[in-house]
C-alpha cells in the first residue's frame, strides 16, 4: 500500500455565522469571521489517495486523473466563490473548514476510481488546517 497527494489552491470567502442567532451572538462565538460584509482566505487542498501500484504503469492513480477530478468536483466550484452562498455542496452547512473538508471528501469519494481516498487536507491559513480522513 502507498499513499499519493496533490496539492491545488483556491481563493474564496466565507462567513461563519448561524442564521438563527444575534449578530451580538454570532460575534460573541465566531469573532470576526462574522463579519457581516464576509472575509476571505486563500486555501491550500492535499487530497491522499492509497492503494496499490499498478504493475503496469507504476501507478496507483494517474495524477492528471486525479487532478481533473479534483478541479472539477471542487476546484470550479469554489475558487473565487462565496462559500456560503454560491457553493452548491455546502448549501445549508456552516461554513466551517471542518464542515468544508468534510464536504469535500464526500464530493470526491463518490468519483475516486483505482484507488481509496485516504485524507483530504485543508489548509485555511499558514496556521489553521483540519485533515479528515472520512
Amino acid at each position: 500500500m502507498i499513499h499519493i497527494t496533490r496539492r491545488e489552491r483556491f481563493n474564496a470567502a466565507h462567513k461563519l455565522a448561524r442564521p438563527d442567532w444575534s449578530d451580538e451572538h454570532n460575534k460573541e462565538v465566531f469573532g470576526k469571521c462574522s463579519n457581516p460584509n464576509w472575509h476571505g482566505h486563500n486555501y491550500e487542498l492535499f487530497v491522499t489517495v492509497k492503494g496499490n501500484v499498478n504493475p503496469e504503469t507504476g501507478f496507483v492513480i494517474d495524477l492528471k486523473d486525479l487532478k481533473d477530478l479534483i478541479n472539477r468536483e471542487v476546484i470550479e466550484k469554489l475558487d473565487h466563490k462565496n462559500i456560503n452562498l454560491d457553493v452548491d455542496f455546502m448549501k445549508g452547512k456552516l461554513a466551517s473548514t471542518e464542515n468544508l473538508a468534510i464536504a469535500i471528501w464526500d464530493e470526491l469519494a463518490k468519483h475516486i476510481r483505482g484507488a481509496e481516498l485516504h485524507c483530504v487536507k485543508l489548509y485555511e491559513t499558514e496556521n489553521n488546517f483540519v485533515e479528515y480522513f472520512g
